[in-house]
C-alpha cells in the first residue's frame, strides 16, 4: 500500500515561535503580508503580536478582519478582491479554523482564478496551482487547520456548509505559539479542543489510510487532550499544557489530513449551515452520540484509545463505553450541552440528505448510513424547541 503524506514545507513550535516570522519573510524576500485574522482576534490585541513583530522589522501588511465564525463565499469574495487590491505577495493567517478557512480559499483562488465563483471549490477540486504562500499562526487547539488540506465554507444563499480538500492549500509554514492561546475564553478553548478530539477520534476509527503512523498520531491526540484540556478549560492553564494542547491539535490534524472524519462531522457541517452553529460546539455535542450509535462495530479500536486516555476496563466493550463516558463527563464538566433547540423537524430530510452526501461513499466511516439512520441520530441531539439555541451556545462565551 502506498502511503501519503501531505505537511507544511516547515512548522516551528513552542514559547516565542512567532519570532520567526520577520526572518522566514526577509528570507523569501516577500515585500507585503495579507493578514486574516478575525475581528475579535484583532479587536483583544491577539493579531498585534504578530503585526508589532513585523512593524519593528519595518515589514509592510495589510489586515483583512471580514470574517465570521462559519466563513462564507461573501467573506472569500471580499477577501480575494481585499488581496488584489493591497498589493501584497504573501499570507500571514491568524486565528482558528474560521480565519485559516477564508485565508485558504483566498490564496487558492488568487492563483487559480477559474475557481472565483467559490462553489467550484467544493469537494477535490483540480486546482493547477499552489496557493499564495502563506504562514499560519493558530490560536485555537482544535482545528488543525494550520496543518491541514481542508477548509469549509458556508453557502448561505443554500444554508448549507461545503467541504474543500486540495492538496495545494496546505500552508507553506505553521508557526505553533502557545503565547497566541492565552487570551482565548474558556468556551472556545473547550469547543475547540473537543474539535480536536473529533479529528483524532474519527481518523482512528476510519478505514482510509489508517496506517500505524496515523493511528499513533491519533493515540497521542487523544492522550494529550484529556491530560491538558480539563486545565487550559479551567484556568486557561500553564504555558506547557496550552503548548501541549496546540500539539495535540497538531497531532490530531496530521491524522485526520490522511485517514479522513466521519458521520460526525457529516452532521455538524448540516448544524454550521442550516443554524451558524459553531463546528467544535456541533462536533462536541454529536461525538459521544454517534460513537455510542455506530455499537461493538468500534469497540476495538475505541479501546486502544481509552488505553491512550488512562481509562479503565477489563474487556474491549467495557474499555470503549468508559471512553464514551468520559467525552460526556467532559461535555458536562466544559458546560456544553447535550443538544440544540435549533434544530426543525421539517429540516431533517434536507439535513439527511446533505450529511449523507458528504459521509457516503467518500468518508472512511466505519458505519454506513443511509438518510433514516441519519434522521434518528440528529433527532438524538433536538432539544425542546422553547429552549433557544443561542442560550446555550452563550453558555460557552
Amino acid at each position: 500500500m502506498v502511503n501519503r503524506f501531505v505537511l507544511n514545507a516547515v512548522s516551528y513550535h513552542g514559547n516565542g515561535a512567532i519570532k520567526e516570522i520577520p526572518g522566514i519573510v526577509s528570507a523569501k524576500g516577500f515585500k507585503k503580508a495579507f493578514i486574516a485574522s478575525d475581528p475579535d482576534l484583532v479587536k483583544f490585541g491577539v493579531t498585534k503580536k504578530v503585526t508589532d513583530l513585523l512593524d519593528e522589522a519595518g515589514m509592510a501588511y495589510e489586515v483583512y478582519s471580514d470574517i465570521k465564525p462559519n466563513p462564507t463565499i461573501e467573506n472569500v469574495k471580499s477577501g480575494v478582491a481585499a488581496y488584489k487590491a493591497s498589493g501584497a505577495d504573501y499570507m500571514i493567517t491568524i486565528g482558528g479554523g474560521s480565519s485559516m478557512d477564508t485565508g485558504k480559499a483566498i490564496g487558492i483562488i488568487i492563483n487559480n482564478p477559474e475557481f472565483e465563483d467559490v462553489r467550484s471549490l467544493e469537494g477535490v477540486a483540480p486546482t493547477k496551482n499552489r496557493t499564495v504562500f502563506t504562514i499560519a499562526v493558530p490560536t485555537t487547539a482544535g482545528t488543525a487547520a494550520e496543518a491541514t488540506i481542508n477548509y469549509v465554507i458556508t453557502d448561505v444563499e443554500r444554508k448549507r456548509k461545503f467541504v474543500c480538500v486540495d492538496t495545494n492549500d496546505i500552508p507553506d509554514v505553521a508557526v505553533v505559539d502557545p503565547d497566541m492561546m492565552a487570551t482565548m475564553p474558556k468556551g472556545l478553548t473547550a469547543s475547540t479542543g473537543m474539535d480536536a478530539l473529533t479529528h483524532a477520534v474519527e481518523a482512528y476509527i476510519g478505514r482510509f489510510y489508517n496506517t500505524a503512523e496515523t493511528r499513533r498520531m491519533a493515540e497521542r491526540a487523544v492522550a494529550g487532550i484529556f491530560r491538558h484540556l480539563p486545565e487550559v478549560c479551567r484556568d486557561g492553564g500553564n504555558l506547557g499544557a496550552r503548548q501541549a494542547m496546540l500539539a495535540a491539535s497538531y497531532q490530531a490534524g496530521f491524522a485526520f489530513t490522511r485517514a479522513g472524519v466521519g458521520n460526525v462531522h457529516a452532521i455538524a457541517h448540516t448544524l454550521g449551515g442550516l443554524y451558524d452553529v459553531g463546528h467544535g460546539l456541533a462536533n462536541a455535542v454529536l461525538l459521544p452520540v454517534v460513537l455510542e450509535d455506530y455499537g461493538p462495530t468500534v469497540y476495538r479500536r475505541l479501546a486502544r484509545l481509552a488505553e491512550a486516555a488512562g481509562l479503565p476496563g477489563e474487556d474491549d466493550a467495557q474499555k470503549a463505553n468508559a471512553f464514551i463516558a468520559a467525552i460526556r463527563a467532559m461535555n458536562q464538566q466544559f458546560r456544553i450541552p447535550e443538544g440544540f433547540s435549533c434544530i426543525r423537524e421539517e429540516d431533517l430530510p434536507q439535513m439527511a440528505a446533505w450529511a449523507d452526501a458528504e459521509a457516503n461513499p467518500t468518508y472512511p466511516v466505519p458505519v454506513i448510513y443511509d438518510r433514516a439512520h441519519f434522521i434518528r441520530v440528529i433527532r438524538r441531539v433536538m432539544l425542546p424547541a422553547k429552549r433557544l439555541c443561542r442560550a446555550a451556545i452563550s453558555a460557552l462565551s
